[in-house]
């Protein structure tokens, strides 16, 4: 089975619904954003910066694999590895937002040259406690995604709670009908 097609499919699906959360978040106050909700990340904006925050993370590590298509991801290497999860990259929604459809941009291009090749290698890496782990390349990208849609849910939720109707959040309105 061909892997780099879903892949492509959900790269798109991050960028979507990353596109329409950060719509609606900018419908509320920068008090509404960072009032503390309980969530994993407190607030709705602690949330957004801690996916940005994992994006970054999980990218910078992609970067270090050993295939060609790595290289799509050498604009990561120079940027600072954050180092706590819930670590603030920016002061305002405007700046993460920006930041924000930047990665996305880079999630797109490097999951465009990924091969089959590519997917079936492994990836040795250090998580943030320094615990060293070497995991099947394919399995790390399907959590990338995953770890994105997880949060993303979460802020969904919290603007609802909000009153800021984000729409339609399903993959499938992204999975052509073959009709």
């Amino acid at each position: 089975m061909e892997l780099q097609p879903h892949f492509a499919l959900m790269a798109s699906y991050n960028q979507w619904m990353n596109a329409k959360v950060y719509e609606a978040a900018s419908k509320l106050t920068a008090a509404e954003l960072t009032q503390e909700r309980s969530a994993f990340f407190g607030s709705m904006f602690g949330t957004l910066n801690h996916i940005a925050v994992a994006d970054t993370i999980w990218l910078k590590r992609f970067a270090t694999h050993p295939s060609s298509t790595a290289r799509t991801l050498a604009v990561m290497i120079d940027l600072p590895t954050p180092e706590r999860l819930d670590q603030v990259m920016f002061d305002d929604l405007a700046g993460l937002k920006a930041h924000r459809r930047w990665l996305d941009t880079v999630i797109i291009n490097w999951v465009a040259a990924l091969t089959d090749d590519d997917l079936s290698t492994t990836l040795s890496y250090h998580n943030t406690k320094g615990v060293a782990s070497k995991r099947r390349y394919s399995s790390l990208i399907l959590h990338f995604f995953n770890h994105q849609t997880h949060h993303r849910g979460q802020v969904s939720t919290l603007l609802s709670q909000a009153g800021v109707d984000v729409g339609v959040t399903d993959l499938l309105a992204l999975i052509p009908d073959e009709g």
